[in-house]
Order: C-alpha cells, then sequence, then structure tokens
C-alpha cells in the first residue's frame, strides 16, 4: 500500500461564513469514511497563527521557512491506499467535501514508516 498526500492551500476554500459549518460537517464525514475504511493514517490543518520556524541540527531557530519558499497552510490528509486510481477517488470524496480543488501527491516507500 502506498501513502498519498492530500492537501489544498488555505486560500483555495473559499466558502460564504453562513455555509462554512456545513463544509466543516461534510470534510468530517469523509475523515469518518476514512477511518472506518480503515486507509487513514492522517490528518488536520496547518494553523496559520504560529509562524513557522527552521531548527537546524544544532538547534539554532530562524524564523520562517527557507528563503523562496511558500509558507505551507491550508489542510492536510494522508491516506494509505492500494492504488493511485483510489487515492484519486478519496480526493475528489475531499475537494466535494470542502468544496476546492485538492492535490494529490504520493510518498516514496519507506520500509520504516
Amino acid at each position: 500500500m502506498t501513502k498519498y498526500l492530500i492537501s489544498f492551500p488555505g486560500e483555495a476554500m473559499v466558502v460564504p461564513a453562513e455555509e462554512f459549518e456545513s463544509v466543516v460537517e461534510a470534510s468530517h464525514a469523509v475523515i469518518e469514511e476514512a477511518k472506518a475504511a480503515g486507509v487513514y493514517v492522517f490528518g488536520g490543518g496547518i494553523d496559520e497563527d504560529v509562524d513557522p520556524v527552521r531548527v537546524a541540527g544544532d538547534g539554532t531557530v530562524t524564523e520562517g521557512t527557507y528563503p523562496g519558499h511558500k509558507v505551507p497552510n491550508g489542510g492536510y490528509t494522508v491516506l494509505e491506499l492500494p492504488s493511485r486510481e483510489a487515492a484519486l477517488e478519496w480526493a475528489a470524496k475531499i475537494a466535494v467535501a470542502c468544496r476546492c480543488p485538492q492535490e494529490l501527491r504520493q510518498f516514496h516507500y519507506d520500509p520504516a514508516s
């Protein structure tokens, strides 16, 4: 089985305030479906109120991300699935729930994970 990252940047989800709660409910329903199917690994959203830092091997902390790198934000879900086709199906379910297109990325196989 392969792990897939399904994500979207925060600015992609444009939902009227009065519809936000229904989006939350729909997205939670898809996550519960993934858990019930046994494919859910991890999910969540980046807390955009907390600034990112880089931590070096010697413990030095530098404010911000790598130079030239866009600060990641938005929502992320990691699922472990049997095929890319299955990943596309789950990404479509999440896109419907969140009301915005999702980016699909595949993790390299890591035997330790």
